[in-house]
């Protein structure tokens, strides 16, 4: 007969402890670096956002400082409205241009020179010639819109009339 078997006992695995500190490195590994890609994520968006307000307040500087100018054309047009002296009007006018001028320039806009000086096509914009006995041939005899740089670069030329030189 058969005698019974005895049942065999289940094999224990034997785990190598190499193997354990091993898996426990992969899975704080992968902790870490699941961790670094959410903090990355985070900052792309911080960065997004901060770029979306920037572009969205950075002209607060030049509008707070140029905010004076306009009070004083609003008053300006109010007093135009009651003033009986032009000159009055024209006065108050210039103090506004010149309160923008002032504003504009300490944020760094600079009026292009061009009266009376050589024609710069890098600078000035020839809208017209005409004859002068007073200004050689190729000078700027007048001004017909101001031109500005930002900072060392040009926004707008200055829009001249050119000297043709003397008339014939």
């Amino acid at each position: 007969m058969d005698a019974p078997q005895e049942p065999i006992p289940e094999a224990t695995p034997i785990i190598d402890p190499r193997i354990v500190v091993l898996e426990t490195e992969v899975a704080r590994l992968r902790d870490a670096v699941l961790r670094a890609q959410a903090d990355q994520q985070n900052q792309a968006r911080r960065h997004q956002r901060d770029l979306v307000d920037l572009r969205k307040f950075a002209a607060s500087p030049v509008i707070e400082d140029i905010l004076p100018a306009l009070d004083s054309l609003r008053i300006g047009l109010e007093s135009a409205s009651t003033q009986a002296s032009a000159a009055a009007v024209a006065t108050g006018f210039a103090m506004a241009v010149q309160q923008l001028r002032s504003a504009l320039s300490s944020h760094g806009l600079i009026e292009v020179e061009a009266a009376g000086l050589v024609f710069d096509p890098a600078r000035h914009e020839a809208l017209s010639q005409e004859a002068s006995d007073v200004l050689p041939e190729g000078n700027v005899v007048r001004v017909l819109r101001s031109g500005w740089m930002l900072n060392d670069r040009l926004l707008r030329p200055a829009g001249v009339v050119v000297s043709k030189g003397p008339a014939a």
